[in-house]
């Protein structure tokens, strides 16, 4: 009678466990979205009402991508736009729906010493620096950011190459680091360079002009290609942060009276 007991009364517990078991929703997002501290409270709410728990893999845009057509994730937020619209048109995505908006920025330090701030664009910048063979830093991870470079130096006609070029294949936060320590340029998101400025004595050197938007989208994985993905839950959190709360606290998140990240599509 004892042992029916005990057995009546571990069934009950692992019934209670299992009723009150946290569910998880996997993220693959780009290192700018975490670096920044966005993205914890930016979820928590979620993560509260929905009694789920976040899981978040931050790395470039081109790894969470490659992520999701992999299906070890349910969700992404990513911003290489041209890379998720090849995603999505292969397939592996649905629902790419806008969440935010910031700009990249060439940084470097403050002495300047190929003059970029006087250029009319980021890519007359970028050829002055190759000219002048000034140390830079580039992701070289495949991110969002580093697509971003590659599109700019593709419009100098212009191979960067050499010593002074370093492909680092490091995040955002690793990269200011550098460009830091080596009195270097390097082109960033202006959220990860505002969340850091004060860890270097870097300063933005060239800024606004053409073709430097930095759109931030959420992508549900297809759960055609993935059976497993929670596409249910996912949806919810595309709600969210596309809805007015998640909306509210991403336009609300600021560094030193900074805004890093500007809700919605680009104006």
């Amino acid at each position: 009678m004892k042992i029916l007991k005990i057995i009546a009364l571990l069934s009950a517990l692992l019934s209670f466990s299992s009723a009150h078991a946290e569910e998880i929703l996997r993220m693959a997002t780009t290192t700018s979205t975490e670096n920044t501290g966005l993205l914890p409270v930016l979820n928590a709410p979620f993560a509260a009402k929905n009694h789920v728990r976040v899981d978040v893999i931050a790395v470039g845009s081109g790894k969470a991508l490659k992520l999701g057509e992999n299906g070890d994730v349910d969700v992404l937020l990513v911003h290489a736009p041209k890379a998720e619209e090849k995603f999505v048109a292969d397939g592996f995505g649905v629902d790419r729906t806008a969440v935010m908006y910031n700009d990249f920025v060439l940084v470097g330090p403050k002495s300047d010493p190929e003059g970029i701030k006087s250029t009319p664009s980021a890519e007359e910048a970028l050829k002055k620096i190759s000219l002048g063979k000034t140390p830079f830093i580039s992701r070289g991870d495949d991110s969002g950011t580093h697509k971003k470079e590659l599109e700019l130096w593709g419009k100098t006609s212009t191979k960067p190459a050499g010593n002074w070029y370093i492909s680092s294949g490091q995040g955002m936060s690793a990269v200011l680091r550098m460009a830091d320590d080596k009195l270097a340029y390097t082109l960033t998101d202006r959220g990860t360079f505002l969340a850091y400025k004060d860890k270097t004595q870097l300063v933005i050197l060239f800024e606004g002009g053409e073709g430097v938007l930095n759109p931030y989208h959420v992508i549900a994985v297809n759960p055609k290609c993935h059976a497993h993905v929670k596409y249910g839950l996912v949806k919810k959190y595309i709600d969210y942060v596309a809805g007015t709360e998640g909306q509210a606290i991403i336009g609300n998140f600021k560094k030193d009276g900074n805004v890093l990240f500007h809700p919605g599509l680009p104006k």
